[in-house]
């Protein structure tokens, strides 16, 4: 009898059916036909054994209006991404089940929210979401359920689903037979699926008792409690009625499953997470709420499918933003949980995958369209180590050299193009956070003397977190730096390529002429606030007309650019004033976009101290500089240079000025209402404007208050003459040259800061402003947008990186969704 080939879908691999141990066969579906599709991120997720979460759409398409519930799906997607796995939200859009919207999918179907097409998923509800049309002709949308979603999430081979909250019994369910899908899923579909509980204006007791019924692991996570601990009731961390069983932490949660899997069962596994306690409404005040909400539904008929969206905004109306503030909290750290869970599961799953290989390392085959993305072995080519190079050892004693790289930068002059050219620094960051012993009560280090610290090593400097930031929200980025041909430049040009940047626009320099790869030493105190910091980035700096870094500027930088003619560059301050000046000549020569961050505000004053600041430094309309990202003290340093240069007595300066519109007594009050009184007397406004020949558009970064942009609108800008831009109209041309300078007037906005962040949720403020200059930068190259439509998804940005331990967040690219 001839034996047939099985495939397994999750890992790609294709065993001889008599080369592994017999179980009850997996119902499978090709992962790309006609109604079903995954997405190729989440295909290779699941082919390379990473973290899957999958992520329900109902709560976007049934839950919450256009575009609260965009933003709520991208924090949920970079939530996971941020704790280490891949997103796998599920949806129904033009009649495809899809695992994995990708970001453009992702805004259409949740921005179709309360349309006629629009349907709520549910496992009886697949065959007639797909296989029909609206009266109009069109296909179905529609936002999956947890029953939908976890039927779809076993398909694709994804394991762990996180959600808000389970469906249930309902009160009164002998009467009624209402009993949620959910739970019969849970049933019949092995994934797992992590919430807060059941809603709890459903029958606890008795929906724990049809979960046994059906076969279902249920427990709840101890959360740092002890003894008996009770099933969730929601909003509620009580419910009065005992878990099942108690999960301790992720990994013990994970070892359930792992066990649960290996078995073949095929009923699923509920894990409740409780919410947080600060988000914990009591039971008695929410028993109350729920009572009058329950007693409204049957009033007013609402039963079956509407009777949980009905309760629910009734709950809301009855709670006022309690309980709304309590469902963003728990499903925010049901998507942590799940998402940790899921980590820790891979781990146990890769040990047994690595026993399995050894017995059958000979028979295995990799299959599919990805088959040249693995090894032999099956290990995924990024993971297995590089047999096709060798290390070259210099010619000079006691280094190591990288001319390999070089050599193959330079082939890649004709490799596609970059649109973002990002010339700057590239550093080695060393993170020191003292960490005394708990019996003490010091908050900082002490001088002369070693201390016990916690130290981390990432890659960073202010060219490389931009170049990052905009390469995770979809940019083609070319980085331009130097690293010295020494360990810590082996150490950035390996972690560039871990990230999938290029490292085409690196140069090598030789550490005997003395160029160090640049280093940044932080030391923090106890609550990781910076204490003092030390860098080393003067590899930068050399300006001699013999040096390396002159000789890379004219023979490898400079052919890059010309070549690749990127429609943006983006220059850091941390190049010394002649590099600055070769870059802006070289830029405004092919016409590229000029952003500059400041970096610091001493290395601010470096763009106002060129040789022939006349002929790089021109002013409107012809600006040397498009956009700067100043923060208030840089912008002041920049202030202050630019007038001890001159640049404030030159005649160019003083035609845009008088062009401005704004009268000679000055404009106080009116900026202080397009802006507020404190900003006004710092003179971060006047500042601004000042500084607007020069640089059309400042984005001035002001932490918790938020970001002051200020930009010249050229003559015959449609925003001049729109009413819904009329209270950011600072002033209008009044001397009649819009036609010969074109000069239309003064944009002034204050965007306020889009999230206050306890002090407890930030992590780092390394990176936070490189983060928002490369998101801007990103959104601007690539979709053309103005910068006021992009200001407040770079703090959105930011505030993620400053919640995150790496200098850029890794959930960046979650964002691109609101591009």
């Amino acid at each position: 009898m001839l034996t047939l080939p099985l495939v397994c879908r999750s890992c790609r691999f294709k065993w001889s059916a008599s080369s592994v141990p017999t179980r009850k066969a997996h119902r499978t579906i090709s992962s790309n036909r006609r109604y079903f599709q995954v997405s190729e991120e989440v295909q290779q997720a699941v082919a390379e054994r990473r973290p899957v979460v999958a992520l329900e759409s109902t709560i976007y398409t049934h839950g919450l209006p256009y575009p609260d519930n965009l933003a709520l799906a991208s924090r949920l997607e970079s939530l996971v991404r941020v704790n280490g796995g891949v997103p796998a939200t599920i949806g129904i859009l033009d009649g495809i089940a899809r695992v994995g919207l990708g970001a453009d999918e992702l805004v259409r179907l949740v921005s179709s929210a309360g349309q006629p097409n629009m349907m709520k998923i549910s496992r009886r509800d697949l065959g007639f979401a797909l296989g029909r049309r609206g009266p109009d002709g069109k296909a179905f949308n529609g936002g999956t359920t947890i029953a939908g979603t976890m039927i779809l999430a076993h398909e694709a081979g994804i394991r762990i689903f996180a959600t808000g909250g389970l469906g249930g019994v309902h009160r009164g369910a002998d009467q009624t037979m209402d009993i949620s899908a959910d739970l019969t899923e849970l049933g019949r579909t092995p994934v797992t699926v992590i919430s807060s509980g059941c809603k709890a204006f459903l029958d606890i007791p008795k929906t724990l008792e049809y979960l046994e019924t059906q076969g279902v692991a249920v427990a709840t996570f101890a959360d740092g409690r002890d003894g008996s601990i009770d099933f969730p009731a929601f909003w509620s961390r009580e419910s009065g009625v005992r878990s099942p069983a108690v999960l301790f932490d992720e990994l013990e949660a994970a070892k359930v499953i792992h066990a649960h899997l290996s078995l073949g069962l095929d009923s699923g596994l509920h894990f409740a997470n409780p919410i947080p306690e600060q988000y914990s409404i009591p039971q008695t005040q929410m028993e109350e709420a729920i009572g009058r909400a329950l007693e409204e539904a049957l009033a007013a008929g609402a039963t079956g499918a509407a009777s949980t969206p009905y309760i629910l905004t009734k709950i809301k109306d009855i709670t006022g933003s309690k309980s709304v503030t309590a469902n963003k909290a728990l499903v925010e750290a049901n998507v942590i949980r799940g998402t940790k869970v899921a980590v820790a599961l891979k781990e146990l799953e890769l040990d047994d995958y690595e026993v399995a290989n050894r017995q059958i390392h000979s028979r295995a085959q990799v299959t599919g369209p990805g088959a040249a993305n693995y090894t032999s072995s099956g290990a995924s080519m990024a993971l297995a180590p590089d047999t096709s190079k060798s290390c070259e050892q210099s010619s000079r004693p006691g280094t190591v050299t990288n001319r390999a790289s070089d050599e193959t930068s330079a082939g890649m002059l004709s490799a596609e193009p970059a649109n973002i050219f990002i010339a700057g620094s590239l550093n080695l960051d060393l993170s020191c956070d003292f960490a005394p012993s708990a019996s003490t009560s010091m908050t900082s280090p002490e001088l002369h003397t070693s201390n016990p610290a916690t130290i981390t090593q990432s890659l960073g400097g202010v060219g490389h977190n931009v170049a990052r930031a905009a390469h995770l929200m979809g940019s083609s980025v070319q980085l331009c730096s130097a690293v010295g041909d020494d360990l810590p430049g082996q150490a950035a040009l390996q972690a560039l390529k871990t990230a999938a940047m290029s490292t085409a626009g690196i140069k090598t320099l030789f550490a005997d002429r003395g160029s160090r790869t640049g280093q940044y030493i932080a030391v923090n105190d106890r609550n990781k606030d910076l204490v003092l910091a030390m860098a080393d980035v003067s590899i930068l700096e050399a300006v001699a007309a013999d040096s390396d870094l002159v000789e890379a500027f004219d023979d490898f930088w400079l052919p890059r650019l010309q070549e690749a003619k990127p429609s943006h560059l983006v220059l850091d301050a941390n190049w010394a004033p002649p590099h600055l000046c070769r870059w802006l000549k070289a830029a405004k020569a092919i016409r590229s976009h000029i952003t500059f961050e400041p970096v610091s505000k001493a290395k601010s004053t470096h763009l106002f101290r060129l040789s022939n600041s006349q002929e790089v430094l021109t002013t409107f309309p012809t600006t040397g500089i498009n956009l700067a990202t100043p923060n208030s003290y840089e912008l002041a340093a920049m202030h202050s240079a630019a007038r001890d240069a001159g640049l404030f007595d030159r005649q160019d300066w003083w035609e845009v000025i008088d062009a401005l519109g704004i009268p000679s007594s000055g404009a106080r009050v009116q900026m202080a209402m397009a802006t507020n009184s404190e900003l006004v007397d710092r003179g971060v406004p006047q500042q601004s404007i000042q500084l607007l020949p020069f640089i059309s558009s400042i984005c001035t970064k002001l932490g918790k208050d938020g970001v002051l942009l200020t930009q010249i609108l050229p003559a015959g800008d449609a925003r001049l003459r729109d009413g819904q831009y009329a209270p950011y109209i600072l002033s209008r041309c009044n001397n009649g040259t819009e036609d010969s300078l074109g000069v239309g007037g003064v944009y002034m906005r204050l965007f306020p800061a889009v999230e206050e962040v306890a002090a407890e949720d930030v992590v780092s403020v390394n990176g936070v402003g490189d983060t928002f200059c490369g998101t801007l930068v990103a959104g601007l190259a690539n979709d053309g947008k103005k910068v006021e439509e992009l200001v407040d998804l770079a703090q959105r940005a930011a505030v993620l990186t400053l919640k995150s331990k790496e200098s850029v967040s890794p959930g960046l690219g979650t964002l691109q969704i609101l591009l």
